[in-house]
């Protein structure tokens, strides 16, 4: 079995734009919800439009969830985008090291 190196890059590419969406989305629904008279309407209408753009393309990409290079590539990328949008989303103060303890 061979790796198909042309069908991970494309799920790659197209996961890191699919995910960055995502989580803009979802950054845009957590402002948004300061702002609104009906918060949990509008969070649960974002996260169902959210994952269901993300899975639709993701069908998409990998011919239906048969490409197993693109899918393996779609959630790599899903994975590192959130990661990066963790680590930059979370304050200063959070980031001091957790085994600084005094004793």
């Amino acid at each position: 079995m061979t790796m198909d190196w042309t069908s991970l890059s494309v799920g790659l590419a197209v996961g890191v734009a699919a995910s960055v969406l995502y989580f803009a989305g979802l950054a845009w629904s957590v402002r948004a919800v300061f702002r609104s008279r009906r918060p949990g309407s509008l969070l649960l209408v974002s996260a169902a439009l959210r994952m269901a753009l993300l899975l639709a393309v993701c069908f998409a990409v990998t011919d239906g969830f048969h490409d197993g290079a693109s899918l393996a590539g779609f959630g790599l990328a899903f994975l590192v985008v959130r990661l990066v949008a963790v680590r930059w989303a979370r304050p200063p103060s959070a980031m001091v090291r957790e085994d600084a303890s005094c004793s």
